[in-house]
Formats: structure tokens, sequence, C-alpha cells
């Protein structure tokens, strides 16, 4: 009985050892038990025979048969990313033409996509003209009905298509003259009888010379090689949950006898890949939990009595919610690992600094590590201003107290300075350090570090979040992840998933939700100006963001400098405006921002720069240019530098959408401020790819499962891992999973999660 490990650690070409002749073995499938099954629905026999025929790059007709063609198929696949057995099984079809139940060429529906399964008529290469491309037509036919072909500069289908030859199609079906077309259909070769049966079509590749009936016929004579496949999965798991078995699901996810069954199959698939992911996960949770020492600190302090006291407003519901479950760990001898969510101006920082309170009241030391020095010099400022006047036992010293002291550390930060503050940091004299990467230098250690917070988590990788807490001089320090970048929860479940999740989902009373106005054509566009040119004259101030610093020919969109030029001279003409972009010496940048929020720039014409830590609570207006060029979490998180006040606030996005999913990003923008659901937006838009950013290891096993689709298996994967870990840490009573589990970590993870 083969297991995952087994065709992880076999090299795909030591299928050529199989005694059945290659064209034997790629008709033959096995049923839900692995006995062979000759005759089939997708088998061996008279009318079974699946042969390889197809393109070989763009040279006609490739047959199966020898080793010198298994040989060329194995450089193929390599070439294709495929090396194992296993690479192999999980290089699932994309999709599955069903001729059981097939709509003839005459029902095809105009404008549609379609895939038919049709017999080739008649082939005709018509002369290239001057200045035209080269056309081959193609008449086809179902038996009842053609369909016309046309391949523009393709001259290479007049050999691969050859008159009787049966092929698969794949295209937009239109219309000319009452006539069905495709024009440059995808086009599979495809022989055998597949009347009645289910044919899988592959993902292929032209550039490596092989077609989609060739990796069919790899797959079949791997899956013949394979045997019995060991089932990993508890049964109570399966019985529970209603999967199919693992053998059963993965022949018919290859040579199903239905779409159904397909589906199933591929159903069952999907989960385990989620499963494997979940308990990496959950397993490197409990084992931090369960072998690292950590601080219990006293909540509750007077200290943080006399911070809350002197706050001139109430927190909300959601963060007295968040901060009692973050006490709730920090209480715990435990090690504390919690990504705190809030969507833009939800209060996280003022969460953060309660939570930092807690640790300095006992006597540890705090560190707050933000992505820019921009966002780090924000937090800075804002923690130094919420925490003046507050008071530290003052222990070996004539005083009994001492000011509480925060400090700044960043690559600009002045050698003088940064030998105080490092210096502080090793004696105990520095309650609270904020700082960039430049807190991660050898040269910086702490006395007593108690709780490490990361702000914007996504720039960060989980390497660098590790290096921060293992600078402590002692127990390990609690963790708290910070983002305001709402992410999916089954995104969240699967980059964070082995931390505690905490939404903050409210805003502080006195905010009014931000006005989204897309701003289409030019009259809507003066518009946008006018809003600018009467929030200033009312004495607030306004954002224009620009994707581009310099002018590019090849990117047509607005430069920072040249919008400056042009709005000074024309729809902003007479007020005053700053330029802020990364390319400006830190110094400039500094002393445009404190100008910004001092009042004396109307009007900050910037990058993206701007994205995170700027708080301006005058600023009640923001204008983004060419807005169909930023991603939807990029422009949630722009026009969250507007609203911050009281005042009604105001976002323009300029420009016309590109693509239908430009279009549908800006609309979803237009009509909701819920960072959630801009996020859901985001995942069903874009996949999941995007969304991960920094990926855990194992996500790329996700193959056929998706985060977008499979929300309800995501959930349903985590639940059973914790239910599986928590009764076996070290999966010794499930043998199968941990075999598998161990094919997707490195030596280190292997022996740190199943070590004895």
């Amino acid at each position: 009985m083969r297991s995952l490990a087994d065709l992880a650690s076999t090299d795909v070409r030591a299928l050529r050892s199989a005694k059945r002749p290659l064209r034997q073995l790629a008709g033959t499938r096995r049923d839900g038990r692995g006995t062979a099954e000759p005759g089939a629905p997708g088998g061996a026999g008279a009318s079974g025979v699946v042969s390889a025929a197809g393109t070989a790059g763009k040279g006609g007709v490739a047959r199966a048969g020898g080793s010198r063609q298994t040989k060329l198929r194995a450089d193929a696949l390599e070439e294709m990313g495929i090396s194992t057995v296993l690479d192999l099984l999980t290089h699932y079809p994309r999709r599955y033409l069903d001729r059981t139940s097939q709509t003839p060429i005459a029902e095809l529906e105009e404008g549609a996509d379609a895939t038919v399964l049709a017999t080739v008529r008649r082939v005709r290469r018509l002369p290239a003209r001057r200045g035209t491309r080269p056309v081959v037509t193609v008449d086809v036919s179902d038996g009842r009905s053609y369909l016309g072909l046309s391949f523009f500069n393709q001259p290479w289908r007049a050999q691969q298509l050859q008159e009787g030859m049966e092929v698969a199609l794949s295209g937009k079906v239109t219309t000319f003259r009452g006539r069905r077309q495709m024009a440059n259909p995808s086009v599979e070769v495809v022989e055998g009888d597949w009347t009645g049966r289910v044919l899988p079509i592959y993902p292929q590749s032209e550039k490596a010379g092989i077609s989609s009936m060739e990796i069919g016929a790899c797959v079949a004579e791997a899956l013949l090689w394979a045997g019995q496949l060991e089932d990993p999965l508890p049964g109570w798991v399966l019985e529970r949950h209603g999967f199919a078995p693992r053998d059963w699901a993965v022949r018919q996810a290859h040579q199903p006898g239905s779409v159904t069954d397909a589906f199933v199959a591929r159903r069952r698939l999907g989960f385990d890949e989620l499963l494997r992911l979940q308990l990496l996960l959950v397993m490197r949770k409990r084992a931090i939990e369960r072998e690292s020492i950590g601080i219990a600190h006293a909540v509750g302090s007077q200290l943080v009595a006399a911070f809350r006291d002197a706050l001139p407003f109430s927190l909300t519901g959601a963060q007295q919610k968040a901060i009692a479950e973050i006490e709730a760990d920090l209480e715990k001898p435990v090690p504390m690992h919690r990504l705190l969510q809030g969507d833009v101006g939800s209060g996280k920082t003022l969460v953060a600094l309660w939570c930092l309170l807690s640790a300095v009241a006992g006597g540890y030391q705090g560190a707050l590590m933000a992505p820019t020095e921009v966002l780090a010099e924000q937090h800075h400022m804002s923690l130094s201003s919420h925490l003046g006047g507050l008071s530290v036992p003052s222990p070996g010293s004539l005083l009994p107290e001492r000011p509480l002291r925060v400090a700044l550390l960043t690559n600009r930060t002045t050698g003088a300075e940064r030998s105080q503050v490092v210096s502080g940091l090793a004696g105990g004299d520095v309650d609270i350090v904020v700082g960039t990467h430049a807190l991660l230098t050898e040269t910086v250690r702490f006395l007593r570090l108690g709780l490490v917070v990361i702000d914007e988590q996504h720039r960060f990788g989980v390497e660098q979040r590790a290096a921060l807490r293992d600078k402590a001089n002692g127990p390990v320090p609690d963790v708290l992840v910070m983002t305001a970048t709402p992410i999916p929860r089954t995104a969240a479940m699967t980059v964070y998933g082995d931390l505690d999740t905490t939404i903050l989902d409210e805003l502080p009373p006195g905010r009014s939700p931000v006005k989204t106005v897309w701003a289409r054509g030019p009259l809507q566009a003066e518009a946008a100006w006018e809003a600018v040119r009467q929030e200033v004259s009312g004495g607030h101030q306004a954002y224009v963001v620009c994707p581009l610093v310099e002018e590019s020919e090849r990117v047509q969109a607005a430069s920072a400098s040249e919008e400056l030029t042009r709005l000074a001279g024309g729809p902003l003409k007479g007020l005053h405006l700053g330029l802020l972009h990364g390319q400006l010496p830190e110094r400039e940048k500094e002393a445009v921002m404190a100008s910004f929020r001092a009042g004396s720039i109307d009007v900050l014409v910037a990058t993206t720069v701007i994205e995170v830590g700027v708080d301006v609570p005058n600023a009640t207006v923001m204008v983004i240019e060419d807005a169909d060029r930023f991603g939807i979490a990029q422009l949630h998180q722009l026009r969250g530098r507007v609203g911050r006040g009281s005042a009604q606030s105001w976002c323009f996005l300029l420009g016309e959408a590109s693509t239908p999913e430009g279009e549908a990003r800006l609309a979803a923008l237009e009509r909701t401020n819920d960072g959630f659901e801009v996020a859901e937006v985001d995942l069903d838009l874009r996949g999941e790819g995007t969304i991960l950013g920094t990926r855990q290891k194992g996500v790329n096993d996700l193959k056929l499962a998706s985060l977008r689709r499979h929300r309800k298996y995501v959930a349903l994967a985590r639940e059973v891992a914790f239910e599986v870990v928590d009764d076996d840490p070290h999966l010794r009573h499930h043998p199968a999973l941990a075999a598998e589990l161990r094919v997707l970590v490195d030596d280190d993870d292997s022996q740190y999660l199943f070590k004895n």
C-alpha cells in the first residue's frame, strides 16, 4: 500500500520500469478497491485504448510507445515542474468533458464559453496577404452540425489537425452568417472512443511538447504503479463528514465514472490539502504553548488605571472586548501569540498601548515594531502624547519613581541617540521602544522584554516576528500582531493559523464613515476638485494620491511631481500644496509631514508613502488619481487617512476602470466602508495567491482547495486539526498523517513537531 510519502520520494522516471507497454497502461484504470478493470469507462480494451496523439511543440503529432517516447515525456513533465509521482498524481485535470450528456453544436449559445468534442472534416490554410496574419480555417462536426474554427497566426495548426481526427475544443462561441464559430480555441487531440464517458482535460504545455492526452497516459501508468493508496484520515472523520476514501478519490479525480464522481473526489482531496496545512499550524501553535516558558503578567495595575483615567474619551465596546481577550492571555504563564485585526481607524494602537503598559507595570519592557519610519515615528508621537505624566517605580535610585520612558529607534536615529536607546534597553531604563527593522540588529538587547507588538504584520515575515521575540533575556515574551488590512476569515486561518485572533469591528464614537465617490468622467472629476476647494475654505486639509513619482512612457499614470505643478496652476490654484514621496530625503519628508500636521500645507500631493501611519484628523478629503491602478486593499488603506476626526470626510476615486475586475473593485469601495467586506471582494476577484502574501509552509500544497470557494472546508479542516492534535500532539497514533506532514516540512520543523 502506497503512501503520499512514497509518491513524493519516487522520481517519475521510475515509471519506465513498468512491465506493461505504456500504450496499454494508458487506458487501464482501477476501481475504488484498487482492482484492475480493463474496458471500464476510461479503461483499456478494443475501444478504450488512449494513445497520446497531440502536438509535440508546434510540430505535428506525437504518439506513445517505446522507451524513447517515455523518456521524452519524463523530460517534458520535468520542464512543467513534475518530477515525482506525487507531482504527477496531484496535477489534476482543469476540467472534464462529459460525453454522457454533451451539448450538440446546434444548441451552443452565442457568447458562451463551451467545450465540445468533434471530428475534423476539412482543414484549409489561407495564404497571407500583405499586412495580414496567416489564417487556418477548420470545419469540425459532431455528426449532426458543423462548427467553423479560425486560427490566426498559428500556421502550424494545418499540420496538427488532420481530417478524421477527433478533437476537444474550448473557446467562445460566436456566429457569422448564421453559422457557429470559434476563434483561436484551445485544442486537444483525442484518440479512442470516449462516447458516453468523461474525458479529463489536463493543464498542458505546448512549450514542453506534451499534451493533455499524454499527461493522462502518464497518470494512468502512475496509478497502476501506485496500487492501493493508503488513507490517512481517521475513520471517524470519514464517517462524520461523509468523505470518500483516498484511493477512490485519487482515481476518480483522474478517471471519473461521472462528473459527479469527479466532484466528490476533488472535494475529498481538497479537504486533505487543507487538513495537512491546518495540522502543521495547530501543531506549531500547541508546541509553542506546551514547551515555551512564558510570563504571567499582572493585569489591572495602577499604571493602567492611571492611563485609563487620563483618556479624554471612552473605549468602544470592541476595544473593551479585545483588551479583555488579550489580558486573559497575558495572565497565563504561556506565551501569547495573538492577531489583532482592526479596520482603518478602529483604535488598534490604543489597545496595543494598554497591553504594553500591563507589561511595564510588572517590571518588563515592551517593543512596538512598524514597517516604515513614517509609521514608527507616528506611533512614537502617539504613545508619547498618551503616556506623558505617567511614572514607574525606580528601584536603586534616590527617587521612588521616574517618568515612564518611550524611545524611538529607526535607521535615521543618530549615533548618540542610538547609543542612549541601546544602552537604556540593555539596562532597563527604556520601558517601551518603538522602531523599525532597526530593532532586529545585533546590538539591540533587552533587560526584560515582556511584550512584542508588531504592526502591519503583512509587511514582515514569520522569521522577523521570531527574531524580535528571541531577543528576550529570559522567559519568552508575549506577541501581539496587528494589521489594519482586514483579510477574510479563511485566509486568516491559513496565513495566521498559529495565532489566536481578535477583531476590532467598531469605529470610535464621533467618527463618521468616509463617503466614497467613484468619479468616472471629467464632470465628476471637476466635482472632486470643487470638494477639495470647499473643504480647504472651511479650514480643513486634503490629500491627492498619485501612483508614480516620475514620468513614465510605459505606464501612463500621473506622477506626483507633475501633478503638483498641474494642480497648482489649475484646479487648486491659490492653495498651499506640498509634495511627499519616497524619493525625498528623510529630513525633507519629516519637514513636509510636520508642516502638514501643523496646517501650513492645505493639500498634500503624495504617493502611497501615506498608506499607513499618517494621522492628521483635520484632513477630510482625498482624491486618488488613476484609482484603477491600485489594488482594492491599498485603496481601502489610503482612504483611511481621512475620516480620522469628527467632521464628515470624502474620498474620490478618479478614472475609468480598464477591466471588469477593476470596475468591481471601485464599485465595491463606493458601496461599502467595511474592510472585511472589502477583503472578501478582494479574495473573490484576485484569488488567494495574492491575498496570502508571505505564505506559511504548506500553502503551496493547495492545488484543489481554494480559500475562496471552499470557505466551509477551511473551517472544518481547522476544527478537525484541533481535535486530532489535542488528543495526539505528536500524531503518534496517526502515523499516516504524520508521514504526509513530514513531506511538507523541512528537517528542523520535523524534529520540532514530531520529536519524542
